[in-house]
């Protein structure tokens, strides 16, 4: 994108923060790092760093949307970007940036508006600077880089540099299962027109027509046959949006596989991540 929409987009960041709804009466701080900061004319994606803080609401709202597979910031980030399209969050992690990344404060929590539109306008364009190389890139997110965050990223290019993984990009198609069980199994956790469901079941489809025939085979953190729930060797995880992948690692070294379905959704293509074990001694000890 244009610097100068990148520039309004902030603008009208910052005007949803001055608001203070919730739930961004809970942020504290907020960074802008990556091409923009930089200065680049063409800064592409706005990558944005936010620290908050928690209370017993946000908690309860993370939980519920871990347990129902949503994307457990994804109202912060509305409140945060309005309707907007082109933002790259991160929440609670500056200290897994890349290196060089050098996050520039623009907001935090007491300023007046005119010290953080101070700050933005000292962030200014340098025709010299370009876009910042894409971090933590191989051949199997181009494309879908956007969908993956940063910190999944550089886990994943870590484990592919040592050895330790094998990952494999596939195109799913959207098409349900032909087991009835499996059909049943996952009409039970979903509504038909959801993004997980579609996505799930493309997933499942997905396994049937490779022949992969995993023992036992578990989506989104259930088994989908509940008469073989005990995981282990070459038992396959499905994971929609990154659910759960603090615990790929702990799985990858229990035997199991997993299928990163990248971005559920309702129309759009769908792409995975076949990820498997290539050195079991290389992965990180628990």
């Amino acid at each position: 994108m244009k610097r100068e929409r990148a520039t309004e987009m902030l603008h009208k960041m910052l005007d949803n923060l001055d608001a203070g709804s919730r739930p961004l009466d809970l942020v504290d701080e907020v960074y802008v790092f990556g091409s923009y900061a930089r200065g680049a004319l063409q800064p592409g994606d706005l990558d944005v760093a936010v620290i908050h803080r928690t209370d017993t609401e946000f908690t309860e709202h993370v939980v519920g949307a871990l347990m129902y597979g949503r994307d457990p910031m994804a109202g912060m980030k509305r409140a945060l970007k309005g309707s907007k399209r082109g933002f790259q969050f991160q929440f609670n992690q500056n200290d897994r940036l890349p290196e060089g990344s050098e996050p520039r404060l623009l907001w935090k929590r007491g300023d007046t508006r005119a010290t953080a539109e101070e700050r933005l306008q000292a962030m200014k364009a340098d025709p010299d600077a370009g876009r910042a190389p894409r971090d933590a890139m191989i051949e199997q997110f181009d494309g879908l880089d956007r969908w993956i965050p940063l910190p999944i990223r550089i886990r994943l290019v870590e484990l592919v540099d040592t050895g330790a993984i094998e990952i494999s990009r596939i195109a799913l198609t959207a098409a349900d299962p032909t087991d009835p069980a499996a059909v049943a199994a996952l009409g039970r956790r979903w509504k038909t027109d959801s993004p997980l469901h579609r996505a799930a079941a493309a997933a499942v489809r997905y396994t049937e027509d490779s022949g992969m025939s995993p023992p036992s085979l578990w989506v989104q953190g259930q088994p989908l046959d509940h008469r073989r729930n005990q995981y282990g060797a070459d038992a396959l995880w499905i994971n929609l949006g990154w659910y759960h992948f603090d615990q790929l690692v702990f799985r990858l070294r229990e035997g199991a596989q997993s299928l990163e379905v990248v971005r559920p959704t309702r129309t759009q293509p769908l792409h995975a991540l076949h990820i498997t074990v290539r050195d079991i001694a290389a992965l990180a000890p628990l």
